[in-house]
């Protein structure tokens, strides 16, 4: 995350206040998120810069589902991140980036155990060229995540090019979209995102059919609308709506076997926020 946040801009941005909702759908599941990220950077040559962040969002998940099941799950989810990022600027338009991410993902209702805590790791290149007739953004890297069920590296792949005066697009994953730049105040952005979170539920719930679940996990595509307005110099207002293109809630036993779905209905969903870069 820490890394497609890099991508996004220029540098991390040093504070980020945002609310997400998805409204009760048709399976009576609703997921509200608040996240708070901060970020510090810190120079350490002439070409190289320490980053430690922080980013914590807690998720409140509701489910209440009628006949013949009567199940309800009404959690609140709590995944917070370290991130100590090592930046190196290789020329003046390529950086090495290797970032190293401590995170705990858990309900908390007891003190930690073993499964609350995972480690996630991160490393790569980016290509910045932000005076260019196009200016050109390029990010290349390699993450590993221990949460998720396939625990292999994974690519990292991010490119923007703002190829007219009005219009940006951006490819890769986990976002892709096009940008409109009205003038300096003003821009409109569709985005096409892959989200999603694993937490450990220290609380183990019994699910209806499927006996004893240990996670929860969501994977989610949206395909969303926004606008950004630009207060001031590196400050931010932004706003999106949009809805969700497919959508699996799942609950899981201690060996992520799928056990139990909890949410796989179309949602809707709003988020808006706050920012600073730098």
């Amino acid at each position: 995350m820490f890394f497609s946040n890099y991508a996004s801009a220029q540098t991390p941005d040093i504070f980020r206040l945002e609310y997400m909702l998805m409204p009760r759908n048709s399976a009576e599941a609703k997921l509200s998120r608040i996240k708070l990220v901060g970020n510090l950077p810190i120079k350490v040559r002439e070409n190289d810069n320490i980053v430690l962040g922080v980013e914590y969002n807690r998720m409140a998940f509701n489910l209440r589902r009628e006949e013949p099941f009567n199940d309800v799950v009404d959690e609140t989810f709590h995944v917070a991140d370290l991130n100590m990022a090592y930046i190196h600027q290789y020329n003046t338009d390529w950086r090495f980036v290797g970032v190293l991410t401590p995170r705990i993902s858990s309900t908390l209702n007891r003190p930690l155990e073993k499964g609350d805590v995972s480690i996630n790791a991160t490393v790569g290149a980016i290509m910045d060229k932000p005076l260019a007739d196009k200016p050109t953004r390029l990010v290349l890297g390699i993450a590993y995540n221990s949460t998720v069920a396939l625990r292999i590296p994974l690519p990292v792949i991010y490119y923007e090019k703002r190829f007219h005066p009005n219009w940006t697009y951006v490819v890769g994953a986990p976002k892709s979209g096009m940008k409109y730049h009205f003038n300096d105040k003003h821009m409109l952005q569709t985005e096409f995102i892959l989200d999603g979170y694993y937490v450990n539920l220290q609380s183990s719930i019994i699910s209806s059919d499927s006996g004893l679940a240990s996670s929860i996990s969501t994977s989610v595509a949206l395909a969303t609308l926004g606008y950004q307005y630009t207060v001031a110099k590196n400050m931010f207002l932004y706003g999106y709506a949009g809805h969700t293109l497919f959508q699996d809630g799942v609950l899981r036993d201690k060996e992520r076997n799928d056990i139990f779905t909890l949410n796989d209905e179309p949602s809707f969903y709003f988020r808006t926020g706050f920012r600073i870069g730098i």
